[in-house]
């Protein structure tokens, strides 16, 4: 793998570690200076790796590169010197010590997460504190993830950095009884880097497999530590691993997105689904249910083949639970075609048109499917409507795709 390649990997899988030690090391109140400390250490790679080569050990690299950048902005910064440096304890040298040991990595980043969903700030600016900052999100990619605009995201981020300095909070985990508090917030952003990733409305290419994975190793982080191993958290993981199973086979070659009954299951990855059914397991350990519990039980069912007696009704089933305890229309719409399945096409698009989703291109995309096998030009003229509303080229050139199918269908029974 050449250096512009593995950059944005490591990118992906060191930044959040990098802030976290530091942060940790240094404080809260340094948070914005640590991001772009650790955003330089990046570039400097992608300014050398390319035309140097790739050091034999790229970790170690970003590693000593962040230190080093650090140690020259804190000999830079009399003002830091003043006020901050005499309160840390550092070695007799100038040099600060900064521990990048894997267990302080590990701990580091999950008390950062939890330092970042502090009380005091809400709940959105906390998880876009999260996606920026443990995550390495831009701000048209946040912006995006909550439908909104980055001056609102960059104000949003600037009050947040100022509360948390102004509560002084500490990179570290909280209370027992603190914690299940704040978890929630937790894993409503690892939720929502999933999703980021598995679709994406403000990246071209749909599917961001990276924010997938990085999403997983934030799980795989909570379960590590005893207090954060419950039933939510192992229900999410549960989730993000089938969902996960199934990235290879959403799009085509020419990166175009293939719907799920399209898909080939030739290229699911049954290692994913093992792990998906046993962190299901561990989560029904717990006598509660969450939605992630529920969505989880929904994704299961999903990797069962269709020619199961059961499968379409308990897909239903666990769909009217989910609206009832955690309602959104992408959950209403996925619950319509569960419903064509149990009751058949007609009755299905009697029950989407009870819906008042029509800025919504998902919602002509199921029109389309609901009438294929009814009425040819009321599917085609959803499919019309859905791509003037489709706003990505992966999702325009598979609504192409189907138009160009009913025209052949057409052309054939003429």
């Amino acid at each position: 793998m050449t250096g512009t390649d593995l950059i944005p990997h490591l990118f992906r899988t060191e930044y959040r570690k990098l802030v976290a030690v530091l942060t940790k090391r240094f404080g809260i109140a340094n948070l914005e200076t640590i991001e772009d400390i650790a955003s330089e250490t990046f570039l400097s790679a992608l300014d050398s790796w390319p035309y140097k080569g790739v050091p034999a050990n790229p970790v170690a690299w970003l590693h000593q590169v962040a230190k080093n950048k650090l140690t020259n902005h804190l000999a830079r910064n009399h003002n830091f010197q003043r006020k901050i440096a005499a309160q840390l304890s550092v070695d007799s040298s100038d040099e600060p010590v900064i521990d990048f040991s894997d267990k302080n990595i590990s701990d580091s980043q999950l008390q950062m997460l939890f330092a970042v969903c502090h009380p005091s700030i809400s709940t959105e600016a906390q998880i876009c504190l999260a996606l920026r900052t443990l995550c390495g999100l831009g701000l048209d990619e946040i912006a995006g993830a909550f439908l909104s605009n980055k001056e609102t995201i960059h104000k949003r981020l600037q009050r947040a950095r100022k509360k948390l300095c102004s509560e002084q909070v500490r990179i570290e985990l909280p209370d027992t009884g603190e914690i299940q508090q704040r978890l929630e917030t937790v894993l409503q952003t690892i939720y929502l880097l999933f999703s980021e990733g598995y679709y994406s409305e403000s990246h071209p290419s749909i599917v961001r497999q990276e924010f997938c994975i990085e999403a997983l190793n934030l799980a795989y982080l909570l379960l590590e530590h005893a207090s954060t191993n419950t039933h939510s958290t192992n229900a999410l993981l549960s989730l993000m691993c089938f969902q996960s199973s199934r990235l290879e086979a959403r799009r085509t070659e020419n990166g175009a997105l293939i719907l799920y009954k399209d898909q080939d299951r030739e290229l699911w990855d049954t290692a994913f689904i093992e792990k998906g059914f046993y962190y299901l397991q561990q989560a029904s350990r717990w006598e509660i249910t969450s939605k992630y519990y529920l969505e989880a039980s929904i994704a299961y069912w999903h990797t069962i083949d269709d020619d199961h007696p059961e499968k379409w009704v308990c897909i239903l089933k666990l769909y009217d639970g989910l609206l009832c305890t955690n309602y959104s229309p992408v959950a209403a719409l996925n619950r319509i075609w569960a419903f064509s399945k149990v009751y058949g096409d007609v009755a299905a698009i009697g029950e989407a048109q009870r819906l008042d989703f029509k800025t919504n291109h998902f919602y002509f995309v199921l029109l389309a499917e609901l009438y294929a096998h009814v009425d040819a030009t009321q599917s085609m003229e959803s499919l019309t409507r859905a791509l003037h509303l489709c706003k990505t080229a992966p999702e325009k050139a598979m609504i192409r795709q189907k138009m160009e199918a009913i025209r052949e269908r057409q052309s054939g029974n003429s």
